[in-house]
């Protein structure tokens, strides 16, 4: 939604507020102190419900300023990355639904626009008439006597009369739009339009999260099955060790049954991994409307994703009236609603409307090029509802009533969004502190895995204790590569939650396909 339309929706919000008690909140209050100075066209007056103010800040106080949204995904600096989501979004089936479905909101705002203009029909006709004598205007002129006039004068009726007209003309039709009935239907789709749009912003940012988080998932299982195959080979080791002092009577079975449960429990471990490698794989298949070769082609083997810890700067509340797709799509169809009230309220009062036709009419197929044939006729209606069963006041009510169902909707979108923004700061931080707190832990596991080494190797140190020390040092390795894991998916959740990613204006390289505010009222084929 762009800016100026957003501001006049936040101040009908709050000019009912005042006359609407009971209503649901909507919480867009906020929204009108940074629309201020912001200047855009009146437009009629719509009924809201009551509105609340909007938090100044989240509840994690993350970092604000004037932002505009990016290709977000790229935050990640994974180049790999950046080639699936190309590859996603050049493929993918639900996007082309998508485009499909604003297509044809489109070709529906552009029906409802046509009929703000006259409709003009050329028409091109040959009328011909032959009927007999005895049936029709030849059996009437029989009973009138006419026929025996007729014979008395020497003349007589033929056995059929025929008759053919050429026709060459324009016909119009033009209904005076006194009350806006017609205008506010066509502020309506346009509406419509605008909410279709967003709707596709709001599947492409759905289709670029699970795109990412197929990645991620990728990503992790493959490197947990490669810390588990190497935690296999230390636990065989392992087992061998502990089979080798039991033979030598240097340890008792106890020993060597814990040495081979934990070898039998790691290598029952990969099945289950692989089935998790193989699902995420299958999903970003289908993602990429293709097969699971297409991503084996896609991915190279080794994939090491870059590990951004970075804030993710969320701005404030009022921006996600702006950022999110889903808030928009929802303000929109709110503004929809409302012009679709004042259409119902129109069709109460009297219409007016013309029809008429000018061109040529001859017996003769030459004579449509003689002026001197023309002819014209011009009809005037004016309709007025009188009875209808009460049909009219009803679509009204029903107008009404959706209106407040979408107001409804508006809000809990706006306090969904803003809840859904705090839980993914909030996830975000812990999923950060957990994985500092590992990264310090497999430092002291390297170290103690470095000075067991320097035992084994000088000699006064086990070979088992120089295993077990690798076994720790890969345990803590599988967790923090699970806490990156988590915390890629928690900085995608962050992203999501906003509507993409927020950045300071000067840091700004190039603008996403999505980054620009639809046209308040856009008429033509652009964009997608």
């Amino acid at each position: 939604m762009d800016f100026g339309a957003l501001c006049t929706l936040a101040r009908r919000l709050r000019r009912f507020a005042a006359s609407c008690r009971g209503l649901v909140a909507v919480p867009v209050g906020g929204l009108c102190a940074a629309c201020a100075l912001a200047s855009g066209p009146e437009l009629p007056e719509l009924q809201s419900a009551p509105v609340t103010e909007l938090p100044g800040s989240f509840a994690d106080r993350p970092e604000a300023g004037a932002h505009q949204p990016l290709e977000w995904w790229r935050a990640f600096a994974d180049p790999v990355l950046d080639e699936v989501v190309e590859s996603v979004l050049a493929s993918n089936f639900d996007m082309a639904e998508a485009v499909a479905r604003v297509q044809q909101a489109r070709i529906q705002a552009r029906r409802a626009d046509a009929a703000i203009l006259p409709t003009v029909r050329a028409r091109a006709g040959v009328d011909s008439f032959d009927a007999p004598i005895n049936a029709g205007i030849g059996a009437q002129l029989r009973e009138l006597g006419l026929d025996d006039a007729l014979g008395a004068s020497g003349l007589t009726l033929p056995d059929r009369l025929g008759l053919t007209t050429y026709s060459l003309n324009a016909e119009f039709e033009y209904e005076l739009d006194f009350w806006g009935r017609v205008r506010h239907a066509s502020l309506a789709a346009g509406a419509e339009l605008l909410a279709s749009e967003s709707d596709m912003r709001a599947a492409r940012i759905g289709l670029l999260a699970e795109t990412i988080a197929a990645y991620f998932d990728i990503v992790h299982h493959r490197r947990q099955t490669m810390i588990a195959r190497e935690t296999v080979d230390v636990l065989k080791e392992r087992e061998r060790v502990a089979e080798t002092r039991y033979d030598r009577g240097l340890t008792d079975l106890l020993a060597l049954h814990r040495a081979r449960q934990a070898l039998r429990d790691t290598q029952a471990g990969l099945p289950p991994l692989d089935d998790r490698l193989a699902e995420a794989e299958g999903r970003l298949a289908v993602l990429l409307g293709g097969y699971r070769d297409d991503v084996a082609e896609l991915l190279p083997a080794s994939l090491s994703p870059a590990h951004i810890a970075d804030a993710v700067p969320a701005g404030i509340p009022a921006d996600l009236l702006l950022q999110r797709p889903d808030v928009r799509a929802a303000g929109y169809r709110l503004e929809s609603a409302g012009q679709d009230i004042e259409t119902r309220r129109a069709e109460l009062l009297p219409s007016l409307s013309f029809s008429g036709a000018i061109g040529l009419q001859t017996t003769n197929a030459t004579g449509l090029f003689n002026v001197q044939q023309w002819f014209s006729n011009l009809a005037s209606n004016l309709l007025a509802p009188v009875f209808d069963g009460d049909r009219l006041a009803s679509n009204v009510a029903l107008a009404h009533a959706r209106f407040n169902e979408l107001a409804a909707a508006y809000g809990r979108s706006v306090v969904t969004a803003v809840a859904e923004v705090e839980v993914a700061l909030a996830g975000m931080r812990n999923a950060a502190r957990r994985h500092a707190l590992l990264a310090g832990l497999r430092e002291e596991a390297r170290a103690s895995l470095e000075l067991r080494s320097q035992r084994y190797v000088s000699g006064v140190g086990r070979y088992a204790d120089f295993l077990d020390a690798r076994r720790t040092s890969l345990d803590v390795e599988s967790a923090l590569v699970g806490a990156e894991w988590n915390l890629a998916l928690a900085r995608l959740a962050v992203h999501r939650a906003l509507g993409g990613h927020w950045t300071a204006p000067e840091t700004i390289v190039a603008e996403a396909p999505d980054a620009a505010p639809p046209p308040a009222r856009p008429l033509t084929e652009s964009g997608g």
